[in-house]
């Protein structure tokens, strides 16, 4: 009794042991300190520790703080840089020092006593990455699963998708509604999935999931995103509201004769659906949705005064829910099913049996392939019967036999379809050869498909269809020969695919596609869902720009260095300097290209992901750093040096403001250390680095970027060089004059030689420097 209570006083301080240590490892977060959630990238937490690097570098702030703030900013950035140490912090609490301490304490509570131990899930917490509750693990989605599955069957059934993510307290809220939600929506037909933003990032793009939890629905590939309270009712309205709305017409003594009597129309089977609830249930709804390609769906309320005829007709029992098939006769079902509780799987096999007509019209290819497969093997043969006839009183006869001989000879290896001669007369003329004792009558023919290439084998027979008792021997007897003697189909040919009889018209499929377009945007207009709008606003606003910045470039190139002032007495050197680019200006005049300016666009967030992102494959942005002062000179600068080659399609340029996006330039340049060294950070003038005149030409599609940096005056051979200090002496404009001072015959000479950069680029003879991923533009 003694050991037993010194074991649990032992236990009892362990616990407080490793409580306390655990209470001092969180006194320090490293995404609190930077700013970031835990499910930030590399590039975020990298962009955050810039950031406050430079607010908070002792040089620069001059509060007494900064200096312990630098240093807790860079020790975070030491342990949420190294995937190691954040996944121990992640997991343990601290960066992996004490993690051989945690793990050994784990042990030492499991193992000590046989009667007392903790268990890891004493720690459980349902936000938790590794504590996913398992009941959703069935439904987790990734990109090429969704791509490729779901996508293509949400045409045949709804989907319920829930987005979620670590750390997202929302998301246990609605936890206990989701799990019974989908469990009885599963069970009706819906599909259920879902995504982890945090590990699949791309997807929940994808989607237009910018936060979690977020639940959206999916039917024939189009997103709706649902926006009311996460309750039973509300979910199951919205799956409801997803399927279209004339799915199941509402039947009655009026309308039902007219309904059934639509087989011949839409060439399909009818189905009727008697039941006691007012409404139509969900399941059927969700049936009618799958199967609508193949049935037309009707339901019948009979609590409901005005179906007692339609009852009586078909002697339904009101208590038990009936399903009934009509085909080409409507007086009686060709199939019915009764059943307390309507399942899912049993009305799907029932309507997988009963899925055409008797003797279906061929209206498209789709029909026809599925009634008439290709052979697989011997076994396994399968033949058609086919009715070549026309439209109308005249064929009613020739046609209702062929119906009664099909009825009367069912079997699983032989398919009776019929076909209207002047709707697919390629098909007509391939299989009776245009002869004239077939022409104004009916024909049957018996065939054999060989391959999706629309070879077949087939006989016709030699006499037109009457459908007397004496044609009825004849194919009776041609059939029973079939069964033994395979080579009965003599004939071959090669068939076209069929026309689509019942598909709408352009018009029609335009006005429709025109109207889903609006209602989507009304939906995101009401419900405030910029994000999603952004891709159409970014296209307005680039249209614009590209616009009035055109208008810009070619003001700028009209202006050429004639424009400068002359050059003083005192200033030699320059005017040499400018005769060489003068003379170059001539050279390049003999291969002028015919648009008379250069197109220069500026590179912003609004244009960056047509401009560069999504850049076609093969075409380059090259693009100019400058700043506001230098913007001019450079721009004109620029245009000289690139204009004979703006001939070519796959070159686009631009510029881009160092003064707004410095920290994008830098974070390219770092794959580019030896053609161009970012200074070290503790260097208090590294802040002030001048990266004016550099050019990146821009691979968007490849990835990489190629790097001119400004000439090195004096030195005729460094084209990829700097100005003389540049790399030893940062720039600051308070160390007086000197060879690299910004003056405007200075700021020019940056791009001397470009042009001859420009022809290595198109020869493909330059470094190339590759980058993971292309940086957000903020």
């Amino acid at each position: 009794m003694e050991l037993g209570r010194a074991g649990l006083a032992w236990a009892a301080a362990l616990l407080l042991a490793a409580l306390g240590a655990q209470a001092a490892a969180g006194d320090f977060d490293p995404y609190r300190v930077l700013g970031v959630g835990r499910s930030s990238s590399q590039a975020d937490i990298k962009k955050a520790y810039k950031r406050l690097a430079r607010e908070w570098h002792p040089d620069k702030n001059k509060d007494p703080g900064a200096e312990d703030k630098f240093i807790q900013i860079s020790k975070a950035y030491e342990i949420l840089s190294n995937e190691e140490k954040r996944a121990n912090f992640d997991r343990y609490g601290d960066a992996g020092e004490s993690q051989g301490y945690s793990q050994h304490q784990h042990r030492q509570f499991h193992h000590f006593h046989e009667g007392f131990y903790f268990d890891e899930s004493f720690f459980h917490f349902p936000f938790n990455s590794e504590r996913r509750d398992t009941s959703d693990e069935k439904y987790l989605l990734h990109f090429s699963h969704y791509i490729n599955e779901i996508m293509p069957d949400s045409f045949k059934k709804p989907y319920l998708i829930k987005i979620t993510s670590d750390w997202c307290f929302s998301c246990i809220h609605i936890e206990p509604v989701w799990k019974e939600v989908a469990q009885e929506l599963e069970a009706l037909g819906v599909g259920i999935g879902v995504v982890h933003a945090g590990y699949e990032r791309r997807l929940a793009h994808h989607l237009g999931a910018h936060s979690t939890p977020s639940l959206l629905g999916l039917i024939n590939g189009k997103i709706t995103f649902f926006h009311n309270a996460v309750i039973r009712e509300n979910l199951r309205q919205f799956v409801e509201n997803l399927l279209p709305g004339n799915l199941v017409e509402k039947i009655t003594d009026k309308n039902y004769i007219h309904f059934l009597s639509n087989w011949k129309k839409e060439n399909k089977p009818h189905v009727l659906l008697f039941d006691h609830m007012p409404v139509v249930p969900l399941l059927y709804k969700l049936i009618a949705f799958a199967y609508r390609d193949y049935l037309s769906f009707g339901y019948v309320y009979v609590g409901l005064r005005g179906t007692e005829e339609l009852s009586s007709q078909y002697n339904i029992n009101v208590y038990t829910p009936t399903m009934m098939i009509f085909k080409e006769h409507i007086d009686r079902p060709a199939d019915v099913v009764q059943a307390r509780d309507m399942k899912k799987q049993l009305i799907d096999d029932f309507l997988s049996q009963n899925k055409f007509l008797m003797v279906a019209r061929l209206t498209n290819q789709r029909l026809f392939q599925e009634l008439c497969p290709v052979k697989k093997s011997h076994r396994q043969r399968k033949h058609c019967v086919i009715l070549l006839t026309g439209e109308g009183d005249k064929f009613a006869e020739a046609y209702e036999a062929f119906l009664t001989f099909a009825v009367a000879n069912t079997k699983d290896t032989l398919k009776f379809v019929h076909i209207y001669n002047d709707r697919q007369p390629e098909f007509a003329d391939a299989l009776l050869m245009d002869e004239e004792k077939y022409r104004g009558k009916s024909a049957v023919v018996i065939l054999e498909r060989r391959n999706n290439a629309g070879k077949i084998a087939y006989k016709t027979l030699e006499e037109a269809w009457q459908g007397s008792k004496e044609d009825n021997f004849i194919l009776l007897d041609l059939l029973d020969q079939l069964r033994t003697d395979p080579s009965l189909l003599s004939s071959e040919t090669v068939l076209a695919d069929l026309n689509d009889e019942l598909a709408p018209m352009f018009l029609i499929r335009w006005l429709y596609s025109m109207l889903d377009y609006i209602s989507d945007c009304w939906d995101s207009l009401f419900h405030s869902n910029w994000r999603e709008m952004m891709p159409l606003l970014s296209l307005l606003f680039s249209a614009l720009f590209i616009l009035f910045g055109t208008v810009i470039v070619q003001a700028f190139s009209d202006s050429s260095d004639t424009r400068d002032s002359p050059p003083s007495e005192k200033e030699e050197t320059t005017a040499k300097t400018e005769k060489n680019d003068a003379s170059f200006s001539k050279e390049s005049n003999s291969r002028i290209p015919k648009k008379g300016f250069v197109e220069v666009t500026e590179l912003t967030d609004i244009n960056y992901n047509s401009n560069l992102v999504r850049l076609r494959p093969g075409h380059m942005n090259v693009v100019l750093i400058l700043s506001n002062s230098t913007k001019t000179m450079l721009l004109q600068k620029f245009a000289l040096e690139v204009y004979t080659f703006t001939g070519s399609s796959s070159l686009h340029f631009s510029f881009l403001s160092l003064d707004k996006h410095r920290e994008w330039l830098e974070y390219l340049l770092e794959f580019a250390q030896d053609a161009a060294p970012i200074p070290n950070q503790y260097d208090k003038h590294f802040l002030e680095r001048d990266y004016t005149g550099y050019v990146l030409a821009l691979n968007g599609h490849k990835k990489y970027f190629c790097l001119f940096k400004p000439h090195r005056s004096g030195d005729d051979g460094g084209t990829l060089g700097s100005c003389e200090d540049y790399d030893s002496s940062l720039h600051t404009e308070a160390r007086g004059k000197s060879s690299c001072s910004p003056g405007s015959r200075f700021i020019k000479n940056k791009l001397h030689k470009l042009s001859f950069w420009m022809e290595r680029l198109l020869e493909g003879s330059l470094q190339r420097f590759y980058i993971p991923s292309w940086p957000a533009l903020d």
